[in-house]
């Protein structure tokens, strides 16, 4: 080997090597998920008097599910002198309307619920919900975004928890209404149950810190005020205010066993708009919250894991030239023997690769699904995973910059069944330059491909795949969507729209 090729083998050693820590940390989640499986929590006792709930619903522009919301709290079972919902309306279009018709009606049914309206949408939801907290009468305050269907029971299987006065909040699993609508939310689902069926199982039980979703759990007022309150200066209000909670010595409760369903994002561009948006609030949290941490204190393995669970997202800055490298180190190392597979790429394969396969497949197993159900999807979720480095990378170099940018709500439709257009629909994810850098990128491995076959070498050839599908299939379904959009915007014109159902 020249100085040159020696130089791009080991760069690309060595970014294997540090991706391969963040792969290897899925083993460690899998292996506390199953030594704590059976630690189930229960609550401490029960309430003699049931205390007084607050439910705040914050929305933003949500005409098609503003009123899908507000019925299923309305049949939330709960004493009615003890409950009060707060919806948070900060809509700029006909979901003021929506809501306020349906807050009407289900005041009348004898639910003291109220309307609050904001003109300046200052602090997004985070500045909502504290401004709800303003006036609220309830003790306890469960949140559900205006995607979700809460179930009737909630309150009842969660309030109890409370009894326990160390616990500050209480967080249900996320389940999906819309899974098989397509291929794109069926890894979109793979995805989360990796997250809150292994991960938040996991730290939870062992005594790690886990966070509040933002959604489908039940806060107790004192701890919000113990932790700092809302505050809106990272993207993930959620994640920073559940960090500054647990410092304060507050202990969070996971209940996987009650599950809230709620709408996946059924377009690429919108799905890539909320998977910035938690990257770059992940890492915003950890600058904002990692140095007390760290300095706080708390068990080293505490710590160990806030520190991987913060910074995950920054292997996304290491795939962009992971895959700038790939092609380039196939080329170098095609005339090498076997060895040179067994020192770079098997390695890889069993701590990156692997543990993505390895993970999610335990998430669906959990879950009951046969071993078919369990790995089908497995190839996409690893290639969708590569194909949002573009994405990723660029949110978490924004929030390094302290590059600023307004709190982007995730358009949801809700579609529930495939076939359900949704190209009428009002709401569309912005589309920016980034599918012409995923293009380019599948373009790109796509003749490290053709130099594998052509010369018949097909070890690496599986990672290439990964690679070139992953960058492919994102960058054209942005493309195609915005294209779509386009149309969307001149048949609306054209057309009356639909009152939304």
């Amino acid at each position: 080997m020249t100085s040159l090729e020696l130089s791009v083998v080991v760069g690309y050693a060595l970014l294997l090597c540090i991706l391969s820590i963040y792969g290897s940390h899925r083993y460690a989640m899998a292996y506390l998920y199953y030594r704590h499986k059976y630690r189930l929590p229960t609550p401490k006792d029960r309430f003699e008097q049931l205390p007084r709930v607050t439910i705040q619903l914050p929305i933003f522009n949500e005409m098609y599910v503003t009123e899908r919301l507000i019925g299923a709290v309305a049949k939330i079972d709960y004493p009615r002198e003890l409950l009060e919902v707060q919806v948070l309306d900060d809509s700029t279009d006909e979901t003021q309307g929506i809501a306020r018709a349906c807050v009407d009606r289900v005041r009348a049914e004898g639910l003291d619920i109220v309307y609050i309206h904001r003109t300046d949408r200052s602090g997004f939801k985070a500045g909502a919900l504290e401004n709800g907290l303003k006036t609220a009468m309830g003790e306890f305050v469960a949140v559900f975004d205006a995607d979700f269907i809460p179930d009737p029971h909630f309150l009842r299987r969660t309030v109890d928890f409370f009894t326990d006065p160390k616990v500050g909040m209480v967080q249900a699993r996320w389940g999906h209404l819309n899974r098989g609508y397509s291929l794109l939310t069926q890894v979109q689902a793979i995805l989360l149950d990796g997250h809150f069926v292994i991960e938040h199982t996991a730290r939870n039980r062992s005594g790690r810190f886990f966070n509040f979703n933002g959604t489908a759990g039940i806060w107790r007022r004192e701890a919000i005020a113990s932790g700092g309150g809302w505050q809106h200066d990272t993207l993930t209000e959620d994640l920073d205010l559940s960090y500054r909670t647990q410092m304060k010595g507050w202990q969070f409760v996971y209940v996987p066993q009650i599950v809230t369903p709620a709408e996946l994002p059924v377009e690429m561009n919108a799905f890539k708009s909320q998977q910035h948006r938690w990257a770059k609030g992940s890492i915003q949290t950890a600058l904002k919250v990692l140095p007390r941490l760290l300095d706080a204190d708390l068990p080293r393995e505490v710590k160990r894991e806030a520190v991987m669970h913060l910074t995950a997202n920054l292997a996304y800055l290491l795939m962009i030239p992971l895959a700038i490298l790939l092609p380039i180190t196939v080329v170098v190392r095609v005339s090498h023997g076997w060895y040179e597979v067994l020192f770079l790429d098997i390695p890889f394969f069993a701590a990156a690769t692997f543990s993505v396969v390895a993970f999610y497949a335990a998430s669906q197993r959990e879950q009951g699904r046969t071993t078919w159900q369990q790995i089908k999807y497995l190839p996409m979720v690893m290639a969708i995973g590569i194909g949002l480095s573009v994405n990723q990378a660029r949110a978490v170099v924004e929030a390094l910059m302290g590059y600023e940018t307004a709190f982007t709500r995730t358009p949801k439709h809700g579609v529930a069944s495939a076939g359900e257009s949704v190209t009428r629909k009002r709401y569309k994810a912005a589309v920016t330059f980034q599918p012409i850098v995923e293009l380019a990128l599948a373009a790109y491995m796509t003749y490290g491909v053709m130099y594998l076959i052509e010369r018949e070498v097909y070890y690496s050839l599986p990672f290439l795949l990964l690679f070139q599908v992953g960058f492919g299939y994102v960058g054209l379904a942005s493309v195609y969507e915005g294209l779509r959009g386009r149309v969307g915007r001149w048949v609306r014109v054209l057309s009356p729209q639909p009152s939304p159902e």
